[in-house]
């Protein structure tokens, strides 16, 4: 079961209702439909196209509730924010809330986030992990093999 942590969104999904600025934790307001957790530390082109993929599968599959948000990492608090508001512009996504955890260093400690990777991404549901994926270079991320996945979180 994946717990609950706290995030300041910072960017994207105008229409979530949630406003910027507002701490929240995503992963409950999400329930358990099925959602994919994006913990990166790189704006790499493949991350970039992850997030893509993410927010165009979002409509797609709105009868199964499908979410995502992005929740960028960093040693610095101030960069991390920065860095994750210009992958949010990059990446054009609309359905997608980019977010800043409150445990921004690591992600939520209960997570078990490895400190060397640039991306893990988390796919859940029913509060329950059903993949998750780690490259520790987000050049190594497998976007296709993440997509794929998402099979598992929505039949």
């Amino acid at each position: 079961m994946i717990g609950a942590f706290y995030v300041t969104k910072l960017a994207g999904a105008e229409e979530d209702g949630v406003k910027v600025g507002k701490n929240l934790c995503y992963r409950c307001k999400n329930g358990g439909r099925p959602q994919v957790m994006v913990f990166t530390r790189s704006s790499d082109k493949a991350v970039v196209d992850l997030i893509k993929q993410l927010d165009a599968a979002i409509p797609k599959n709105e009868e199964k509730q499908l979410r995502a948000f992005v929740n960028y990492l960093g040693d610095e608090k101030a960069s991390a924010k920065a860095d994750a508001e210009k992958l949010a512009k990059t990446s054009e996504a609309t359905n997608v809330p980019f977010v800043l955890p409150n445990e921004f260093e690591n992600g939520p400690e209960d997570y078990g986030i490895n400190p060397k990777a640039e991306v893990t991404i988390i796919l859940a549901k029913g509060g329950k992990v059903e993949a998750n994926f780690a490259a520790s270079s987000a050049k190594d991320l497998k976007v296709d093999e993440v997509i794929a996945d998402l099979n598992k979180i929505l039949d």
